[in-house]
């Protein structure tokens, strides 16, 4: 292959892991902080909402998708810097979402939105997921800016 057409696969992979980025930050920066606002029963209802609509999303056909892509993409180019940049992304976006968010969105889902318990889980979990939150926020825009050096 040559260079190229590295440099514009390393682009495409930047923007498709700025975007998925983006969205991580938009919950960071604002998406919490509303439902912080909100009555408990009601944000727990939202984020419910959220974490069923997600499943029929383009952002997690991207955000899955990056992970076999970064793969190959390392596996093809055999450069150092694809390799580093498939492990941030996998350990700082993937991995965290896999075994810090889910986990907790699915305790979320299985808790009675109304009862004490569920409103108790609540204030934990806004932190905690907001944390992991900016976890891979961070990862997602480091691949981003690895990808663009690396098409350079």
């Amino acid at each position: 292959m040559n260079t190229e057409l590295f440099a514009l696969l390393y682009l495409s992979l930047g923007f498709l892991s700025a975007m998925v980025g983006g969205v991580f930050l938009s919950f960071s920066d604002f998406v919490m902080r509303g439902f912080a606002q909100a009555d408990r029963v009601s944000a727990i209802d939202c984020m419910q909402g959220l974490n069923k609509t997600v499943f029929k999303s383009i952002f997690l056909f991207c955000f899955i998708g990056m992970v076999p892509l970064t793969i190959v993409i390392a596996m093809i180019t055999g450069e150092f810097i694809a390799y580093i940049t498939a492990a941030v992304y996998i350990l700082l976006v993937f991995l965290t979402t896999v075994m810090g968010n889910v986990p907790m969105n699915e305790k979320l889902e299985r808790s009675e939105k109304s009862s004490q318990d569920a409103g108790q889980y609540w204030e934990t979990y806004a932190v905690n997921w907001t944390r992991w939150n900016h976890v891979r926020t961070l990862g997602s825009f480091i691949t981003s800016v690895l990808y663009l050096v690396a098409s350079l």
